[in-house]
């Protein structure tokens, strides 16, 4: 690629080492970023809040120390939901509620992210407090589809290029779904493994902070700089054989088209070629709850997180919800939370002798709507569990619309998750841009 030549296309690694090199100056690369997004964002509304003027200023002090300073994310912009505190941007949870709002210091992982020399692009749209009710953001491959949400803009924006990575965030399927509606890479780490200090909770026994990139060794790196340190290597290990793979073609609880089921189908066929052992399963009967577990742990919780907002100004979709987590009595609650607990123990030992399970990591593609977000059940056990949980895109449906693949594993096995993730990346068709 030539000097400055499509430097929206650049990964985020790609990104890094021109600055490292002296190829690329942030300055530069944050012009032109910001002239891509000026182009396409009057269609999609990926942002919430973006100022040229600020992003110069933060790419102007990474000009002036790139030649000595080496930190991981070194002039790197980086999209952040607007959940997620920020000192020097807004931060107004997708509701009006909260308009023009500023907190009074960065969330954790922002001073991560600024520690390891990265700097905030912007604000990426988030659905109401990061729930159901939609954003104004669209599906950068198609503006009449959803994007997903409740990580909407963080998807659109790593998506239509804006910028090479994004944080957002999941308490069902916020960052799974979001990402494989946009055909990008979302990855959702062991619940715990990036501190929520300084992020809307919405609950506090499911939320998990995660990434938006376009490679599986992206979202590594840019995990490893989120989490605490050692937590996430920065690098995929190299693996010494092919994986063992469990097969999970659906979801007891709901329906995948026939379309995303005859893509996952040929990609478990593809890699069985290439050397994994891939097994046809099932989901044990004792998780079979899972969505119903979920549902009342998260709703629960969310009542009383949420309890001081006014309910006049909250959606429809946001006040029946909150409404029905506070008709949920502390026994039911207390054995949801026992529930869960025994289901982990039962899906450890059901994937003990597998390095991930392979499932779809939502229904389809991205619904032709901008009244829904599109339906999490696919995510709902991982997120339930707490497991590590990453989406690869693996082609393009007859709507051109992308579709993905979703790996699982065990708690606190997220480097090998994305070993096995990088390793099927290596050997899947999708290069597909919208």
């Amino acid at each position: 690629m030539s000097p400055g030549a499509a430097l929206h296309a650049l990964t985020l690694a790609q990104a890094r080492a021109r600055v490292a090199d002296g190829s690329l100056l942030p300055s530069a690369y944050a012009a032109w970023l910001c002239a891509h997004a000026r182009g396409s964002d009057a269609d999609i509304h990926a942002w919430a809040h973006r100022d040229p003027a600020y992003i110069a200023e933060c790419a102007a002090t990474a000009d002036r120390v790139h030649r000595t300073a080496h930190g991981a994310l070194q002039g790197m912009p980086i999209g952040i939901k607007d959940i997620i505190a920020t000192a020097a941007l807004p931060t107004q949870y997708g509701s009006a509620i909260y308009a023009g709002h500023r907190e009074a210091e960065d969330a954790e992982c922002v001073k991560r992210i600024t520690g390891a020399g990265g700097y905030v692009f912007g604000k990426t749209v988030t659905t109401e407090f990061a729930f159901m009710q939609p954003g104004v953001t669209r599906n950068p491959w198609n503006v009449a589809h959803t994007p997903g949400g409740s990580s909407s803009g963080s998807a659109a924006a790593v998506a239509a290029r804006h910028v090479p990575a994004a944080v957002g965030s999941q308490t069902n399927g916020s960052v799974i779904r979001p990402a494989a509606f946009c055909g990008v890479i979302g990855f959702k780490p062991t619940l715990g493994s990036i501190a929520m200090s300084g992020t809307l909770v919405f609950s506090p026994t499911l939320d998990t902070l995660g990434t938006f990139t376009r490679s599986v060794d992206d979202a590594a790196w840019l995990a490893s700089v989120l989490a605490a340190p050692g937590r996430i290597a920065p690098k995929t290990l190299a693996r010494t054989r092919p994986p063992r793979i469990a097969l999970l073609e659906c979801y007891p609880w709901t329906t995948i088209d026939t379309e995303a089921g005859a893509a996952l189908a040929a990609v478990a066929a593809r890699l069985r070629i290439a050397g994994a052992d891939v097994t046809d399963t099932t989901l044990p009967d004792a998780l079979l709850d899972a969505p119903a577990v979920h549902r009342t742990l998260m709703l629960y919780e969310a009542a009383r997180n949420l309890a001081h907002l006014p309910r006049e100004k909250l959606s429809a979709t946001l006040a029946r919800a909150l409404d029905e987590g506070k008709r949920i009595d502390a026994d039911a609650y207390a054995r949801a939370l026992a529930t869960r607990t025994a289901m982990r123990a039962t899906a450890i030992d059901w994937m003990a002798h597998f390095d991930a399970v392979m499932s779809p990591p939502a229904r389809g593609t991205a619904p032709a709507s901008l009244d829904t977000t599109g339906d999490p059940a696919c995510c709902a056990l991982w997120s339930l569990l707490g497991f590590p949980a990453i989406t690869l895109p693996i082609g393009l449906a007859g709507n051109r619309m992308p579709l993905g693949m979703q790996l699982a594993s065990t708690p606190d096995s997220d480097d090998s998750l994305l070993s096995v993730a990088a390793w099927a990346e290596a050997r899947l068709p999708f290069r597909g841009l919208p």
